[in-house]
């Protein structure tokens, strides 16, 4: 097991075996009642060893979100100029769905302890919330070279509705038991979020018509009026 972790595919394999020997323990024994001795060796390795990949036994269970994090920045540092920021965004974080499918069983453990252990769950939050920051500063990056003066808010409020939208469909899958179709559904849930926030010009394009009558007006003079006031627009 050391010599796996001396390169970065050993370190790599080592933390998810990690991750999976205490997920497999939390699910057994409880997670208050496992300690990091019995993980580090269900993981075959020892207690100093442990404590090289993680501070406590809360951050062994979400052992790849690091590296996720890494993909994230990596694909935005690669990223077209010409393609829509919201779209991009929307695809980085794909990769946090693409990661949880790859590993079903933890995943569907992971999901099971985070909605009983408090401290876990706080932890899931702190992750997702780190996420969202990742995408909000490529957000504001790109607003900005746009010239839009309202790119710290615009970038802040698309990176929380590209959060929720992923978190949505994750819930959605794990509770499915990961039968539900993430595919499909990711790409629901971010069109909707590409859509409210496209920068192609195509929302600036419709109008809002106001018809004016009294509340005396009888139904098809109000159907008429709003035709005749659509038709001017």
């Amino acid at each position: 097991m050391t010599r796996a972790g001396a390169t970065p595919a050993g370190r790599r394999r080592l933390r998810r075996a990690l991750a999976g020997a205490a997920v497999d323990l939390f699910v057994a024994k409880g997670y208050e009642a496992t300690t990091v001795d019995e993980i580090a060796a269900a993981a075959g390795v020892g207690r100093r060893t442990f404590f090289r990949y993680f501070d406590s036994k809360d951050e062994v269970l979400f052992a790849n979100h690091d590296e996720i994090v890494a993909e994230m920045e990596e694909t935005f540092a690669g990223a077209d100029p010409e393609r829509d920021p919201v779209e991009m965004a929307c695809a980085a974080v794909s990769l946090v769905l693409e990661s949880y499918a790859a590993e079903l069983d933890v995943s569907l453990k992971r999901f099971t302890l985070t909605r009983t252990v408090p401290s876990l769950r706080d932890k899931e939050v702190a992750t997702v919330d780190r996420y969202q920051r990742v995408l909000a500063r490529y957000l504001r990056a790109r607003f900005t070279e746009q010239g839009d003066e309202t790119a710290s808010l615009r970038a802040d409020v698309a990176a929380a509705a590209i959060a929720a939208a992923n978190n949505h469909v994750l819930r959605r899958w794990l509770r499915s038991g990961g039968q539900d179709d993430i595919t499909a559904s990711a790409a629901e849930a971010f069109a909707l979020v590409i859509d409210a926030f496209r920068t192609d010009g195509a929302a600036a394009e419709e109008t809002t018509v106001v018809a004016v009558m009294t509340t005396a007006t009888p139904l098809h003079a109000v159907i008429a009026k709003v035709n005749a006031a659509l038709a001017e627009k």
